[in-house]
């Protein structure tokens, strides 16, 4: 049989050596730790920055579309007997004796008998309409005093429009507006088309 081999172990190293050596490989792993804990801080802090500046502009980019749709909105719907030459940008509904809106109306266009509310989307899909759908039920409900005891219809208006949105929107009886180059439009409905009172 072959010799067996050992390995070869440092020799000469006292329990105060090995001991030393042992503290500064934690003291290193400690120090890297904190570098590791303090850059994984600073890149939290620059997604929270991003992520609040990306959420401004989607707010700032929602304000200036219901700005737009807002100017003079109301010579849009001049071939109908409305007359809703006042116009009320973000109104809030509330429920009785809340504090925080139960929702919020984009643009509520008004006059003596009529009120509309309006939601503004820059891509206007199906889903939005059926939030707007449960949003004028929540006005109905709770109107907020520009619309109180006023008869309330509804319209959507979008940068864009997809085609089962538009559908839907006219089934609710929803006007239905578009913004096309730098002007809305206020889309002719099909045929048969009547808006509802809510």
């Amino acid at each position: 049989m072959g010799a067996t081999t050992t390995p070869d172990y440092p020799t000469g190293l006292t329990f105060e050596q090995v001991w030393a050596a042992l503290m500064e490989d934690r003291e290193q792993m400690k120090e890297s730790r904190e570098e590791f804990d303090r850059r994984m801080k600073k890149l939290e802090k620059q997604v929270e920055k991003t992520s609040k500046n990306v959420g401004g502009l989607n707010n700032s980019m929602g304000g200036l579309l219901e700005t737009l749709f807002a100017a003079r909105l109301w010579e849009k719907f001049s071939a109908y007997p409305y007359g809703l030459k006042r116009a009320y940008q973000n109104v809030p509904v509330y429920m009785p004796d809340a504090s925080r809106p139960l929702a919020e109306i984009d643009i509520l266009l008004s006059d003596t008998e009529w009120v509309m509310a309006v939601e503004v989307k820059r891509r206007m899909l199906k889903e939005d309409v059926v939030d707007h759908i449960k949003r004028m039920e929540r006005i109905l409900k709770y109107p907020p005093a520009e619309a109180k005891g006023k008869k309330l219809l509804g319209a959507m208006a979008g940068g864009t429009i997809e085609p089962e949105a538009l559908e839907l929107a006219y089934e609710s009886g929803f006007f239905v507006l578009e913004l096309k180059g730098e002007s809305v439009e206020l889309l002719a409905p099909p045929e048969g088309f009547e808006p509802k009172e809510w």
